[in-house]
């Protein structure tokens, strides 16, 4: 795998800075946590070498300091809304997030359910944490947001929300996912603390848009497409090339909610320390790119594989066509097409030779590695063994695992876990090779080169199972599909 970023670097001066922040108001900060705080994989994806956990393990520095706020929006508790990565609904992550946070030494001290008008499946998820004991507050849809200054920092706007009790100066805001409404919490809560004579202050630790790279640089562009379904646009931040004469990228919604934080700011303290959006950031990104040209390859890769994760969530009725032809501009300006991803047209040219469900992976060094589906194996399935032979040098002809081994297991799916599918996804594959490595030199000398799939581009010409989607995320492999369901054999 090529190195983009330097996490070290990282590491080192976003902490020197986020401390700095801190000093800069009394006893209260909070800090409102831009994407994920650990299991950040999008990051990792566009900038190779930033480490999924990079946040938490800064942050872990000043647990003792901090606790914890997981906002989660009713919206997206009404319409079940899944964390593409992980496969799991929203408010089911923000119970696993709080589990992580516990496990690893932070405090939790509520949850914070926004866009609240009278849901009841909001009401019913409310009702769950407070059974298990965990606090949850309600904070409402407010009309005319964020445009409506007057309303908001009033009374009848962040007066309506219920006061979210904290205990310690660092309070972190974070959410499962982007558009929970993490600023709205902080910004409402700035306002009752002040009500209640409380000094508080606010900054942002958010990781994209990077305000310090061109407008259109393929990282940014990847942001966009990453926020798609929220309709997220990057822009030049105006007030701060008013202010200070430079160009700074941030995006929309941050730039809309400014006026608002401007106006809470000059009610608490008379004045509001930010000039602009980028200033309420600390964000040192940009900074540790070490290689611009693997993170620009990286980040176009992950547009192509945006693209193709909207349009299956489309196919499944999960999403909108909006979202899938959003993304097919952003190709334009990242300078792309379907071409630059080379294992889609090797999976699909083997598949209209051979007439079945097809894969394939391009390697590090280029080569290209092609599957297709068996009566033994699914196509992701044999593309693995396929990369692995190749890697370690066996030939092609060679059978790792033999099919007197894999009928037996194809009978137990079939006849005792009545599964309609005989085949062999990845995991059981795995799982019969490291059976067999303990006595086979070549099953072995495959296993070991499972590390090397690590940064490759796999593409299939159906939709996989989550079972596979998953072996590939955990092996590092960037998966894309094509928006077709697997033909089932009549019995």
């Amino acid at each position: 795998m090529k190195y983009g970023f330097d996490n070290e670097k990282y590491l080192r001066i976003q902490s020197e800075h986020i401390m700095e922040r801190i000093s800069k108001f009394g006893n209260k900060l909070y800090l409102e946590l831009g994407g994920k705080l650990f299991d950040d994989h999008h990051a990792s994806r566009v900038l190779p070498g930033f480490q999924p956990d990079s946040k938490l393990r800064m942050l872990s520095k000043l647990s003792d300091q901090a606790e914890i706020v997981i906002v989660i929006s009713a919206l997206d508790i009404e319409k079940n809304k899944v964390r593409n990565d992980l496969g799991i609904t929203y408010d089911m992550d923000v119970l696993r997030l709080r589990e992580e946070f516990q496990n690893r030494g932070f405090m939790v001290s509520s949850v914070v359910i926004t866009h609240y008008n009278g849901q009841s499946s909001a009401d019913a998820f409310r009702a769950r944490l407070e059974r298990m004991g965990i606090m949850a507050y309600y904070h409402y849809t407010i009309e005319g947001y964020p445009a409506n200054v007057d309303l908001i920092a009033s009374d009848d706007g962040f007066g309506r929300n219920d006061y979210v009790k904290t205990t310690r100066p660092l309070v972190i805001v974070t959410a499962p996912g982007p558009g929970s409404g993490k600023m709205a919490v902080c910004l409402s809560q700035l306002y009752n603390e002040n009500k209640r004579g409380i000094e508080a202050g606010y900054a942002k630790f958010e990781t994209f848009p990077v305000w310090s790279l061109p407008l259109k640089h393929p990282v940014n562009i990847a942001y966009e497409a990453a926020t798609a379904d929220l309709n997220d646009v990057n822009m030049i931040d105006p007030f701060h090339l008013e202010t200070y004469g430079k160009t700074a990228i941030n995006y929309n919604r941050d730039i809309e909610i400014f006026p608002v934080l401007d106006a809470l700011f000059e009610g608490i303290y008379g004045k509001n320390p930010y000039k602009s959006p980028t200033d309420m950031g600390v964000n040192m990104v940009g900074f540790c790119i070490s290689d611009d040209a693997v993170c620009c390859e990286a980040s176009k890769m992950e547009i192509v594989r945006r693209y193709f994760t909207a349009l299956n969530a489309f196919a499944k009725g999960e999403s909108t066509e909006a979202e899938v032809n959003k993304i097919s501009l952003l190709f334009k300006q990242a300078n792309i097409d379907l071409s630059y991803r080379r294992p889609i047209k090797a999976a699909r040219d083997r598949a209209a030779s051979s007439g079945k469900p097809c894969s394939a992976i391009e390697l590090e060094d280029g080569t290209i590695i092609t599957a297709e589906t068996s009566d033994l194996l699914g196509p992701s399935a044999a593309l693995i063994l396929n990369a692995v032979k190749h890697l370690a040098g066996i030939d092609h002809a060679v059978k790792l695992i033999p099919q007197s081994l894999i009928e037996p297991i194809q009978h137990t799916k079939t006849h005792y876990l009545k599964s309609r599918n005989p085949r062999l996804h990845t995991d059981e594959v795995l799982v019969a090779l490291s059976v067999l490595s303990e006595h086979d030199e070549n099953c072995r000398r495959a296993l070991e080169k499972l590390p090397e799939l690590r940064g490759c581009q796999v593409h299939s010409t159906v939709m996989l199972s989550d079972v596979d989607h998953k072996i590939f995320q955990k092996l590092g492999v960037g998966l894309t599909c094509d928006p077709a369901h697997k033909i089932r054999k009549k019995k």
